[in-house]
């Protein structure tokens, strides 16, 4: 035992001996009390008062209101004095008429009992507070496991992300000076607990001035996004090797780079997409589960490689390629995260818009305090947008799904004009619906 706990049980069955500090004990087990009502209660001189609280030491604490209260020793002296004194008067009669003997060997045993239980609540405080300790041990532990998951990724992540920059994207790094600006790492819930890592880059000479953001999720490469902060257009990022002016050819060529470096098979069939789009006028091509569409506009242009079931594109598996000034300034790769689910598109584009619209009549909403209701819906114009959603409950799998506008035939308070409408595609369920002050995408 140690020196503490051997003083703390000192000043118990010292007070425990001590009448007056008994009764205080026991005005204490019931109410918090001030020191004029203690006085009041007990009716003795102050000082008597305050020699005893002073002897009654750690069994008795002061709050931050100033009243008096038993502390945890304290709660445990009480039981310990109920417990002896709640005898029935026939036992404490039969006492008093026992030998001397007797009685020596009765006050060792309660004494015992005393020590006993004052012993097994210092143990279970104990138990507690290793309890606690293991808990915090344990969040400990967990925060440097994440961590070093974090370093690890970190490292292969830094690596992959200056492979990208000098063999798949071929910047000439020697013509910069490259600064690392920042590198985070997040939990994101949202896609299924995946760990996202960003690092942000600057490259810089005496003409221009460029930013890049670079992202992985699981260590997979996810993102590459350039913006030219200095020395645009004049200046245009300077490359280890010719690049091709044809976009599609550009394309192809990056990603058999990438393709290369990862030995992901969707690359391959993209590339071989690729190729046979680039020797046709139709910008919307497809080959097995692939269908590549482009935009163009002069310089600019948007180049999609999107899965593809049932003749319906699930435009959230992609990869996406952007030019700007005919330099591609993102490529972004969504198509190794997300799975298709293997439910059938049962929903037309006409039935969707025919479910929204029994939707937009049932439809209530308050705004500034007013329920508005009875919407007029137009036929036309409408639309319906086929874009498949992840489900709460599957975070990383596509669903198919429209999205319906419908256009009002007034503006409503709030401003209103437009209700959507996420209807999926597969069981004819409305997912959601809103009103709107206008059109959105989904």
């Amino acid at each position: 035992m140690s020196g503490t706990e051997e003083e703390t049980y000192s000043i118990m069955f010292s007070s425990l001996r001590h009448p007056a500090r008994r009764k205080i004990l026991r005005m204490l087990s019931e109410r918090k009390m001030t020191f004029s009502q203690m006085l009041e209660e007990l009716a003795i001189p102050s000082s008597h008062l305050t020699y005893h609280l002073e002897n009654l030491g750690e069994l008795v604490i002061k709050d931050s209101d100033g009243k008096y209260k038993l502390s945890s020793f304290g709660n445990a002296s009480v039981s310990m004095m109920k417990g002896a004194e709640e005898v029935p008067d026939v036992q404490a009669k039969r006492f008093k008429t026992l030998p001397l003997r007797w009685k020596s060997l009765y006050a060792v045993f309660i004494i015992a009992i005393i020590l006993l239980a004052s012993m097994t609540f210092v143990q279970n405080a104990s138990i507690n507070s290793l309890s606690s300790r293991y808990d915090s041990l344990k969040t400990d532990y967990d925060k440097a496991q994440l961590q070093i998951q974090q370093l690890s990724s970190w490292s292969t992540s830094a690596t992959q992300a200056m492979t990208i920059i000098r063999d798949v994207m071929q910047i000439d790094l020697s013509k910069y000076q490259t600064t690392l600006e920042s590198n985070t790492v997040e939990d994101r819930s949202d896609l299924g607990n995946i760990i996202e890592e960003v690092i942000h880059y600057k490259f810089e000479n005496t003409a221009s001035q460029f930013e890049l953001t670079m992202r992985f999720r699981d260590g997979h490469f996810s993102l590459f996004l350039l913006t030219q902060l200095e020395g645009y257009p004049n200046y245009p990022l300077i490359y280890s090797h010719p690049q091709p002016t044809d976009k599609l050819q550009a394309t192809k060529e990056v990603l058999d780079r990438y393709q290369a470096m990862t030995n992901e098979s969707y690359l391959s069939e993209m590339s071989e997409l690729l190729a046979v789009a680039n020797g046709t006028s139709n910008n919307d091509e497809t080959l097995g589960s692939t269908r590549v569409s482009s935009s163009n506009h002069g310089s600019n242009a948007q180049i999609n490689l999107e899965y593809t079931k049932d003749g319906m594109a699930f435009a959230g598996k992609r990869v996406h390629v952007a030019f700007q000034n005919n330099v591609i300034m993102e490529l972004s790769d969504d198509w190794f995260l997300y799975e298709v689910g293997d439910t059938p598109v049962n929903v037309s584009e006409e039935e969707a818009i025919q479910i929204a619209k029994n939707a937009a009549e049932s439809y209530t909403i308050n705004a500034n305090g007013n329920q508005i209701t009875d919407f007029g819906v137009l036929d036309a114009p409408v639309s319906a947008e086929f874009y498949p959603h992840t489900r709460p409950d599957v975070s990383l799998t596509l669903y198919p799904y429209w999205y319906v506008t419908l256009h009002l035939d007034k503006t409503y308070p709030g401003g209103f004009t437009v209700i959507a409408v996420g209807v999926w595609a597969d069981t004819g369920e409305v997912a959601n619906i809103q009103a709107l002050s206008g059109q959105l995408s989904a």
